[in-house]
Parts: C-alpha cells; sequence; structure tokens
C-alpha cells in the first residue's frame, strides 16, 4: 500500500512539473529578445522612412526641490531639485520621460507566448541622445540608465532618474524677498530637427509627486518647445525648455537676519538718551556698530561675488550700519561739548542762537532757569549786603580819621598846649587798630566778591556747553529715529512681496 502511494506521488509530480513547463514564459522570452537584437543597429535610427523624422515625446517629472547654490550659480535636480545659491547652482531631482517608437522592435503577440511588453537594457537599443544643455556637472549627463520598457507595436518608454546640476543666474536684487527662474534646456546633441523632432505632451512639468522645499515655494514649472534656426547651419534644431520659479520662504531670514538687525539698530536710538556722564555712550554705539559688521559679513557669505545688483539686505544693513557710525560720530561731539569749560572754550554768539535760542524753540526745549535765578537773587542780596558793609566801614573809616586829623590839629597849634590822658591815647590806638582791620576785611570782601561773580560766570558757560549737548542729543534722536523708520520701511515694502 505503501508503494502504491508513493507511485502515485511520484506520477502527479511529474504531471504537475510538465504542465508547468509547458506554460512557462522564459524560453518566449528569450527567443523574443533573440529574434529582435539578432540584427538590430544600435546606431540605426529606427524610423520607416529614413526622409521623416522620429517623433520623441519628451517630459519632466520634478520630485523635490533640494537647494539652490546662489554663489556658484548652479541648479542641481533629481526633478529632485536643489538649488545652490553660493555658487548659483540649481540641483534637482527629475524623472525624464521619453517616448518613442521604434519600427525595429515590434513583434507578434500570438507568436511569442502572449508577451506584450518587454524590458531592455538601454546599451542595446537606440536610445536618443538628449541631454541638458546647461548642464553644469562634470558628467554632462548624470541620469541612471534605467531598462527601456518596449510595447509590441514599438512603442519605448525610458524614464531614467537622476540628479541633475544645472546653471541658473540668481538675481539677488530683492534677496530675501526674491523670485528665481532657472531655466532648463533639452535637446538632441547631435541630431537636427529633420532626424529628431521633440514633442511637448503637457505645457507644465509633472509635479504630482512633489515634495516641498522648506526654504522655496514652488510658484511653477512650465515647459515650452523651441525650434532656432542658427546661422551655421540650414537645418532647424528643437529644445525642450523648461523654466523652473521658484520663490524663498522669508520666515527664516526675517527671524535670523532682518529682526535682529531692527532690534540692534533700535538700540543705537538708546545712545542718545544715555546721559554723557555715564561713560557707556560711545561704547554702546561702538558695539552696536561691531555687531551689525557681523551679520553683513553673515549675508555676504552666501551672496555670489557679483556686481550686477546689490541684495535689499544689504542695502538695509549698509544704511543700517551708516546710521550707527554717524551717531557714533555725533556722540563724541556731544560729549566733547559736554566736558567744555571756559578755561578752554568759548560759546561763539553763532552757536548760542542755534543751540540755545532756535533749536531749543523748535523742539520745546526749556533751560533749568528756576534754580539759575535763584542763584542769581541769591547772590545779588550777597552783593548788596557786601556792599552796605563796606559802606558803612568807610564811614567809620571816614570818622576815625576825622578825629585823628582834629587830634593832629590841636597838637599842631602853637600855644596850645594839651598834654593827653590815658583814655585819648587809648581811644587812639583803638581807632588806628579799628582803621587797620576794616582794611583788610574789605579787601577780603572784594576778593570773595570778584571770585564768586567769576565763578558764577564759570559755571553759566558750563551750563550752557551742557545745555548744547542735551540740544544736539535731542535733535540726533529725532532725525535718526525718523531716519530708521523710512529706511526700514523703504526697504522693506519696496520688495515685490514680504512673505511666500
Amino acid at each position: 500500500m505503501k508503494m502504491v502511494c508513493r507511485i502515485s506521488g511520484v506520477l502527479i509530480s511529474l504531471l504537475f512539473f510538465s504542465l508547468l513547463k509547458g506554460s512557462e514564459q522564459g524560453p518566449h522570452e528569450r527567443r523574443l529578445i533573440n529574434d529582435l537584437l539578432r540584427d538590430y543597429n544600435v546606431m540605426e535610427r529606427p524610423v520607416a522612412n529614413e526622409s521623416e523624422p522620429l517623433l520623441l515625446s519628451f517630459g519632466l517629472t520634478l520630485q523635490q526641490l533640494i537647494d539652490v547654490d546662489e554663489k556658484n550659480q548652479i541648479v542641481t535636480s533629481n526633478l529632485w531639485l536643489n538649488l545652490d545659491e553660493k555658487n548659483e547652482q540649481l540641483v534637482t531631482n527629475l524623472w525624464l520621460t521619453l517616448e518613442w517608437v521604434d519600427v525595429n522592435l515590434r513583434w507578434n503577440v500570438s507568436q511569442y507566448g502572449g508577451i506584450r511588453d518587454i524590458r531592455i537594457a538601454p546599451k542595446y537599443i537606440w536610445k536618443p541622445d538628449v541631454l541638458m544643455y546647461n548642464s553644469a556637472d562634470e558628467r554632462i549627463d548624470s541620469t541612471f540608465p534605467t531598462n527601456v520598457v518596449v510595447q509590441h507595436n514599438g512603442s519605448c518608454s525610458y524614464i531614467p532618474p537622476g540628479i541633475f546640476k544645472s546653471t541658473c543666474k540668481i538675481d539677488i536684487t530683492w534677496f530675501p524677498f526674491d523670485d528665481q527662474k532657472c531655466v532648463m534646456k533639452f535637446g538632441s546633441w547631435t541630431y537636427d530637427g529633420n532626424a529628431l523632432d521633440l514633442l511637448l505632451p503637457s505645457e507644465e512639468a509633472d509635479l504630482s509627486t512633489y515634495i516641498d522645499n522648506g526654504e522655496w515655494d514652488l510658484r511653477g514649472f512650465p515647459g515650452v518647445r523651441n525650434l532656432i534656426y542658427y546661422t551655421c547651419c540650414p537645418e532647424p534644431y528643437v529644445d525642450i525648455t523648461f523654466t523652473l520659479h521658484i520663490r524663498r520662504r522669508t520666515l527664516y531670514y526675517g527671524f535670523n537676519l532682518i529682526i535682529p538687525c531692527v532690534l540692534i539698530s533700535s538700540m543705537a536710538l538708546l545712545g542718545f538718551a544715555l546721559p554723557p556722564d555715564s561713560g557707556e555712550k560711545l561704547t554702546l554705539g561702538v558695539t552696536i556698530l561691531l555687531s551689525l559688521t557681523v551679520f553683513l559679513l553673515l549675508v555676504a557669505e552666501t551672496m555670489p561675488p557679483t556686481s550686477d545688483a546689490v541684495p535689499l539686505i544689504g542695502t538695509y544693513f549698509a544704511c543700517t550700519m551708516v546710521m550707527v557710525a554717524f551717531s557714533v560720530v555725533m556722540t563724541v561731539v556731544v560729549l566733547n561739548y559736554h566736558h567744555r569749560n571756559s578755561d578752554t572754550h568759548e560759546m561763539p554768539q553763532c552757536i548760542k542762537s542755534l543751540f540755545l535760542v532756535w533749536l531749543p524753540w523748535i523742539l520745546r526745549m526749556s533751560r533749568p532757569s528756576r534754580k539759575m535765578k535763584e542763584k542769581r537773587v541769591l547772590f545779588n542780596k550777597k552783593m548788596k549786603e557786601l556792599e552796605l558793609k563796606e559802606r558803612s566801614s568807610r564811614s567809620l573809616l571816614a570818622n576815625v580819621l576825622e578825629i585823628d586829623d582834629d587830634f593832629r590839629t590841636a597838637y599842631s597849634t602853637p600855644g596850645y598846649l594839651h598834654v593827653p590822658s590815658n583814655d585819648d591815647s587809648s581811644a587812639i590806638h583803638s581807632c588806628i587798630t579799628t582803621q587797620r582791620e576794616l582794611s583788610s576785611i574789605t579787601r577780603e570782601l572784594r576778593f570773595i566778591t570778584n571770585h564768586l561773580r567769576d565763578e558764577d560766570g564759570a559755571n553759566e558757560i558750563i551750563g550752557e556747553w551742557k545745555f548744547a549737548a542735551m540740544v544736539i542729543d535731542r535733535v540726533c534722536l529725532i532725525m535718526f529715529t525718523i531716519f530708521t523708520m523710512v529706511s526700514t520701511f523703504l526697504c522693506l515694502f519696496s520688495a515685490p512681496h514680504l512673505s511666500a
């Protein structure tokens, strides 16, 4: 019984393998490929009538925008897309879609086991020599040689992916609010339009599988078919040109460049509100100037070394740096005015009229005159008291001198004999002593009076210089505030757009 079961299993297995061998497609496909490629010449242009051009349908599929090399002006694409701004290069991830009809690759489906299509490596059959004219890749053709899908009617579909690096003229005029249009020109390298005619099935590249980029916003990827006659040759030459229109997203540059620059330039205005006696006015201005220089260097590293245009943000940074540098100069002037005194400088009449009369009147500023008036009133009172004391001392001195003259007259009269008593001698001695004391007091009072007058005049001159410094501070604060606001609004709102 076991032997019968084993024999039955072997027979069933043989029957099963025999059925599989009769229905497998391997021999048919091998035979088909051998028959197709036996007399096939890869150098032959596959057309039935050699006087007619071969029609080639050309399309692109954009996968992703990766980066932009602005400096070298090169675009790399897989069409995947990478725009290298620094080098002015565009790098893209692209799929090329090439479709044509090869009359030498046709067969009858019924004669080859129902096979309707096969895959053949591109090196075994003819394929169009379509290249990117403005390629920046060292290999020129950067596509991966995938298999060609051949239909039974001779229709060939070749979809090679690749990282394409193309040149791109980067316009940095409105950076970072700029749009870039990078051209990708494809065409046959050796065939003219009479031998190979390129067709554009769609006016727009395939964007169905496109992945958004964080730095660039895709606005469009249109294509156009061009027929060009060159002066060297009478034959027309056909090319397909796709224009990649992208717009820079400004959020990154707004938070990392524009907002810090606005804040730093606003801090420069605070230097004019800082008191000159603090000793930090000049340090603040120089520090802000150095900070702006560092930001400008960061912007310059991303820009191509071109003299065709100055980027918008570069213009804004330059205006801000000029403003901050001039604010440092005016801070030096303010400090110079603030620390002047009567021993070294005397204020000219024109400066008095400008900084003590007209500008304070325009700015609605007033000098602290109440304290000055109180000092003047107190000074006048002291002067009156001193004058009264001086007058009284003079009258007392005159009386003493008159008494002394009377004594001297009496002593000098002939026949008059008077013997002074002790009281009279002491009185005379006390009068002479009082006269000397009053003379020294008078000299001291005059010296003190002159010193107070000179000191008051010096303080008045110092106060005038300090008030002039305050006026300059106020004028600079208003002027630089207006300049900062106007330059910021002009630079930002002159851009074609503020957001992607």
